[in-house]
């Protein structure tokens, strides 16, 4: 008679045989500040607190990584929306600060799968920079995160959902084929294949494009493409889908006074203590009239050695004393400007000691360090296995010349361990650092016209065997020989290209 009271869902809560029915949540975010001197921001807090007493808040939606919906294209199931609970006894910060929200979902695993991605909707009037999302402890699998680290603006602006996924890792092979289409539609967005542009600040579209906006058709003062051939791909900048002009469809339309900045994605802006900071400094780096006083002494410096430079980190140039800048210090009342407002004797342009050198000051000239800024840089990809000794080139002898790299075995023994250069091959433990063959055809190009000269750096380096040092197609000094300056010399622009 009793045996099925259990299943009556007010007598399971009581009773707690539904406590796998909710997944409790934490939601971190942080929200314009009202101190940001920003009219928009303590109205937009208003309207959010409006909205919020309406029931227009911010939802949640779960998304499984492991039940589809045969409803729905067979995508992940998605759950029912969950607001963020007391919104509105979180007042808006006065600075910088991070919020913290709960939230409660309405889930089975049993029934709707372990949660794989999440789906937020802000239906506020302003935007947020939305942290994480943590679930507490699912059943079976424990806690699940969801890292954010994105602006979500109001969804109104969105021609999609924002869906952010679990913070796990999986080859293509190995993704959860419920997360699929979201994977796909996700990419489809940052590509921006279903935007053509003009794209607006809430845009989040990743791509490149040639540059065919240094020119003016319209007034009369066009600028070839740069990039996009098939000789000359690159340069590429970030694509910002301008209409191009009404004489030239090739060329982008350039920027006027009214529109505003470059798009940049909103991810990738500066924060508002970032920009404070680049603010600050450029308002004390060029304080009216005080560049005119030093640019007389400043413009006589040269740096005639590797000291000269150092001094800038350990002390930097110290100021003689000049009557026009004491005057010009005197006309302000205030003695905290004063204070701000070098004077006689002071070290100024002193610079922040790079950590690269603050133990050594000769750790820059290392292969290892090489190594390491290469495999940090911006294009770590330029490192390939080499395959065979000496490496070859694939340039056109007939019309590159002889490109024949005259590096032996004897200038790389040192830097493989007791092993052989073929023993090297063998183990797939050389690696080399190759921009030989796409940095020449440039340079023979350049050289080939008037008045113009470029130097070709040693850019094939082959790295040592133990992950990415570097021995260049000439033989490379020790730093203590009188051929380390002007070999770290020729290497610069291949450390600066990595």
């Amino acid at each position: 008679m009793f045996g099925n009271i259990g299943k009556i869902p007010i007598i399971g809560d009581l009773t707690g045989s539904n406590k796998n029915a909710h997944l409790k949540g934490n939601l971190v975010l942080m929200r314009k500040t009202v101190l940001g001197f920003d009219v928009t921001s303590i109205a937009g807090s208003l309207m959010d607190g409006l909205g919020e007493f309406l029931g227009r808040g911010v939802t949640c939606q779960l998304v499984s990584s492991t039940v589809v919906d045969p409803n729905n294209g067979n995508r992940g199931k998605v759950g029912q929306e969950a607001s963020l609970e007391q919104w509105l006894l979180h007042p808006p910060p006065l600075l910088a600060g991070e919020d913290q929200f709960r939230v409660t979902f309405d889930w089975e695993v049993e029934k709707h799968g372990v949660p794989g991605a999440i789906i937020v909707k802000n239906n506020h009037a302003s935007e947020f920079f939305l942290k994480t999302i943590t679930i507490d402890d699912v059943p079976g699998h424990g806690p699940i995160v969801f890292v954010a680290n994105s602006w979500v603006y109001p969804q109104y602006k969105y021609r999609y959902n924002r869906v952010f996924f679990s913070n796990d890792t999986y080859l293509p092979s190995q993704m959860p084929a419920a997360l699929k289409p979201y994977r796909d539609d996700e990419l489809r967005n940052l590509r921006g294949d279903d935007q053509q542009g003009p794209y607006q600040e809430h845009d989040r579209v990743y791509r490149y494009d040639v540059y065919n906006d240094l020119g003016n058709p319209d007034a009369k003062n066009p600028r070839p493409v740069l990039g996009g051939s098939k000789h000359h791909p690159y340069p590429r900048r970030g694509r910002t889908g301008r209409k191009p002009t009404q004489t030239d469809p090739n060329s982008e339309s350039r920027l006027t006074l009214t529109d505003g900045d470059v798009y940049v994605p909103r991810d990738e802006r500066f924060g508002h203590i970032k920009n404070s900071d680049f603010y600050g400094y450029t308002i004390k780096a060029f304080v009216d009239g005080l560049v005119p006083i030093l640019e007389g002494y400043l413009l006589g410096i040269e740096f005639n050695s590797f000291k000269d430079i150092l001094q800038l980190y350990e002390g930097g140039i110290k100021l003689p004393d000049i009557p026009a800048l004491e005057e010009f210090r005197k006309q302000f009342p205030l003695q905290m400007v004063k204070d701000l407002m070098p004077a006689g004797g002071d070290y100024v342009l002193k610079l922040p000691m790079p950590k690269i050198i603050k133990e050594d000051k000769k750790a820059w000239m290392s292969d290892e360090e090489f190594a390491r800024e290469t495999l940090a840089g911006v294009n770590p990809l330029i490192i390939r296995r080499l395959t065979e000794f000496p490496p070859k080139s694939t340039l056109d002898p007939s019309k590159y010349g002889d490109q024949t790299s005259t590096i032996t075995e004897a200038h790389i023994a040192g830097s493989l361990e007791g092993l052989t250069v073929q023993q090297a091959l063998d183990s797939n433990r050389l690696y080399i650092l190759d921009h030989h063959d796409h940095y020449m055809p440039f340079l023979i190009e350049v050289n080939s016209l008037n008045d113009n000269f470029i130097y070709g750096t040693p850019s094939r380096s082959p790295p040592k065997s133990t992950a990415a040092g570097t021995s260049p197609s000439r033989p490379s000094p020790t730093t203590s020989s009188s051929e380390a300056w002007p070999f770290q010399i020729r290497r610069a622009p291949t450390r600066c290209g990595c």
